[in-house]
């Protein structure tokens, strides 16, 4: 509602009073015909003045008492007070003289300054129920106005009654994740970040290596109970993963991956007619119940320790913050002013006016370091504001001209370098992020945290040598350092150097410092610790699943979408994928015959398993479908197996798992492990099994296949495999989406 000031009416009450009785009031008076009324009014509008102010009381009397007395009666008085008052209210409400909007201002004031007491007060004053206070509900409360239907009916806390294009914009999803920052990495450096497949596993010796170790590892290390409470409810969600981060230190998931996606894990369960053998374990069985209770209060104890660790590791870092980084030299001094100003519309947000401040700046001031590095950050924020990558670019190299300024004070050299090698990292210039950071280490050779972002920088390119020689160097100065130590044991795991890394992992994690409290590390100590027989590998797992990183002990994916029913073991029927299971053991001959086709004319296309799973023995695979994309040249040799496939998209489009044949050799053993995800199921089709030695684990169950029948599991669970039969044994693997993601989430989860 406007005011309407144009009246001339002031703020004070008594300045408007009498220009209100004077003049309206009589307009007023005419405008509903009184004339009698008005010529009674009359003598009194012009006697209803401030009396004298000197000695003329004995002559106001005597004029009262003269003749006037019968005309100036009491009741002529009251009649006069009366009318003034009826009339005035008239002429207030008449003219819109009440300045609504300042009433409500006052109000909304001291709604705010007394918020959690007077919260939610005002709406039931709220009398045209349009959902706050304002001058239509002061008209209402003040009888000036009906009250309306929806205001009437509607209690406090109750939504308005808006109709559906109001209903609709109040329930319009919060804006997702930019695609600026899901396309922000080229393909080729995304993969890196995404598909944990990729891991440093890379440059692992060869499998030959892994030899020397085996005959030091002792037996299989006793598995604890199946408890199905540990798992999610059967109560699909939302994708909840996290894959895309910028911190250099964060980064590591693009290479410290599990080791995941056994090229061929046995698995699965079979369906009740199909009588699959109920085997017996061969691990020793669960560990003692106190045993159990020591771990757990072992797992007490080091997580007090290491949270008074972290506590203190805080309180250190705290202190560090309050020191004020230096950015201005002595020449930025002169010019701080400008500076400043340009600073604050930066900070208020205005990204557009921030940059053209500051290069007007350093057009007139090019050896500016503080000018240069204003700019670089105003062009940062513009290029969030815009999802610009070519903005983006273009601070990088922003931070990089303020770092060389040959005035630049350290504090703005540290912080220009590192914010561009973040910078870098999140566009996917992996090598042009290593080369900062050397750069930075070159500067501060005393930082060791400047030196374990190299470290990681390297991991992420792939050059595990690199980092580890830096992880080297800093451990030599401090030996003690939490994140060099659990980057270093997951390097000299990489390396199959199982025994090496334990203690570097180990103490890594119960140092607590930042960047050690990573899943991945969690996964690689336990693994490490299976893999010599330590059964202090599920005290690891069972802190892990603690600290929120594993679904459970046994499910230790970490690529995942939460809800989803959540099973080592699944029936035909329970994944609704009966179609497919019928056509797969309907037509086993004929993809087993293409099978051992494939095998006849070049068993050297089935390529050895390169994860880093096998404890012994031969394992090779021969891929149709990864990722979701079609091998064209792999399904040349087996066309009637593809096409079968081809009218099955929840297997042929699942971009996190695979379809491929696998053949294992007699004599091999696949060590305990787990997927890298819980948003696929995987089906194993018998073709080629012997009668004895072929068995799968999944969790604390153990099955074994049979030719021409389908297994299936879910291999985000720890599973493990035997090949001790004296022949080969051939199995079809085919990975296929978790039954209770939506369309939505398949289209748009990332690919593993």
């Amino acid at each position: 509602m406007q005011r309407h000031r144009h009246y001339g009416v002031s703020d004070a009450p008594e300045e408007r009073a009498e220009p209100i009785v004077s003049e309206e009031a009589r307009d007023g008076l005419r405008e509903t015909g009184g004339d009698g009324a008005e010529e009674a009014a009359a003598p009194a509008l012009s006697e209803a003045k401030p009396p004298p102010s000197s000695g003329s009381k004995k002559a106001a009397g005597g004029d009262a008492g003269a003749g006037t007395g019968g005309k100036y009666s009491a009741f002529t008085w009251l009649a006069v007070l009366a009318l003034l008052g009826v009339w005035s209210s008239v002429a207030v409400v008449y003219f819109d003289i009440v300045d609504y909007d300042s009433v409500i201002a006052r109000a909304q004031e001291f709604r705010s300054n007394f918020s959690q007491v007077l919260q939610g007060k005002l709406r039931a004053y709220d009398a045209d129920g349009d959902g706050d206070f304002d001058a239509e509900d002061a008209k209402v409360l003040l009888g000036l106005k009906e009250r309306t239907s929806r205001g009437r009916g509607r209690g406090r806390g109750q939504p308005p009654e808006d109709g559906p294009a109001e209903l609709a914009r109040s329930q319009e999803p919060a804006e997702e994740e930019s695609a600026y920052r899901r396309a922000a990495q080229p393909p080729e450096e995304e993969s890196a970040e995404e598909r944990p497949a990729a891991s440093a596993a890379e440059n692992s010796p060869a499998t030959s290596e892994a030899d020397d170790v085996d005959s030091e590892i002792q037996a299989a290390v006793p598995l604890p109970a199946f408890v199905e409470d540990d798992f999610v409810a059967d109560d699909p969600g939302g994708d909840t993963e996290h894959l895309g981060v910028e911190s250099a230190k964060d980064l590591t998931s693009s290479k410290l991956t599990q080791e995941e996606e056994p090229s061929a894990e046995p698995s699965a369960e079979a369906e009740p007619q199909s009588g699959p053998v109920e085997a017996q374990s061969d691990t020793a069985g669960p560990p003692a119940v106190d045993s159990a209770k020591d771990d757990v209060t072992h797992s007490k104890s080091t997580r007090e320790q290491e949270a008074a660790k972290r506590t203190a590791a805080d309180k250190t870092k705290d202190k560090a913050k309050k020191k004020k980084a230096k950015l201005l030299n002595k020449s930025d001094k002169s010019i701080k002013a400008e500076l400043d100003a340009a600073e604050k519309l930066r900070k208020k947000g205005k990204a557009e006016a921030a940059l053209r401040a500051f290069e007007a700046l350093v057009r007139r001031h090019p050896e500016s370091p503080r000018a240069h590095y204003g700019k670089a950050q105003a062009e940062d924020d513009l290029a969030e504001k815009q999802r610009s990558n070519d903005m983006l670019q273009k601070a990088i190299g922003s931070y990089g001209d303020a770092a060389e300024l040959p005035d630049a004070t350290p504090d703005l050299v540290r912080a220009a370098l590192k914010r561009r090698a973040e910078r870098q990292q999140f566009l996917g210039r992996m090598r042009g992020a290593v080369a900062t950071l050397e750069r930075l280490a070159q500067v501060f050779p005393e930082d060791v945290g400047l030196k374990n972002d190299l470290g990681v920088a390297y991991l992420l390119l792939g050059d595990n040598k690199g980092a580890k020689k830096v992880y080297e160097e800093v451990l030599a100065v401090a030996p003690g350092d939490g994140f060099a130590k659990v980057h270093y044991g997951f390097i000299l795991k990489s390396e199959n150097k199982i025994a090496e890394s334990i203690p570097f992992l180990k103490e890594g994690l119960e140092s607590g410092e930042p960047g050690t409290d990573d899943g991945r590390f969690y996964f690689h100590l336990g693994d490490a610790l299976q893999r010599v027989g330590d059964q202090s590998a599920y005290h690891w797992y069972q802190v892990g699943h603690e600290r929120g990183h594993f679904a459970s002990v046994w499910q230790r994916s970490l690529y995942n979408v939460d809800g989803l029913k959540a099973q080592p073991w699944w029936t035909p029927n329970e994944t609704g994928y009966t179609e497919l299971v019928k056509a797969l053991e309907k037509n086993w001959k004929t993809i087993r015959d293409e099978a051992l086709a494939v095998m006849d004319r070049n068993t050297g296309q089935f390529v050895p398993e390169e994860e880093n799973l096998r404890e012994k023995g031969e394992w090779g695979q021969y891929t149709l479908w990864q990722q979701g994309k079609k091998s064209a040249a792999s399904c040349q040799a087996a066309p009637k197996t593809c096409s079968l496939l081809e009218r099955f998209p929840e297997a042929t489009g699942c971009k996190r798992g695979q379809i491929k044949l696998s053949a294992m050799q007699p004599g091999t053993h696949v060590w305990p492990h787990t997927g890298p995800t819980n948003c696929r199921l995987r089906m194993h089709l018998g073709l080629v099994v012997p009668k004895r030695g072929c068995r799968i684990r999944c969790t604390d169950r153990t099955r074994e296949w049979e030719e021409g029948k389908v297994l299936i599991f879910d291999d985000s669970f720890e599973h493990e495999v035997w090949q001790d039969a004296a022949t080969l044994r051939l199995i079809f693997i085919v990975d296929v989406w978790h039954p209770q993601l939506t369309a939505y989430q398949r289209q748009t989860l990332s690919a593993i």
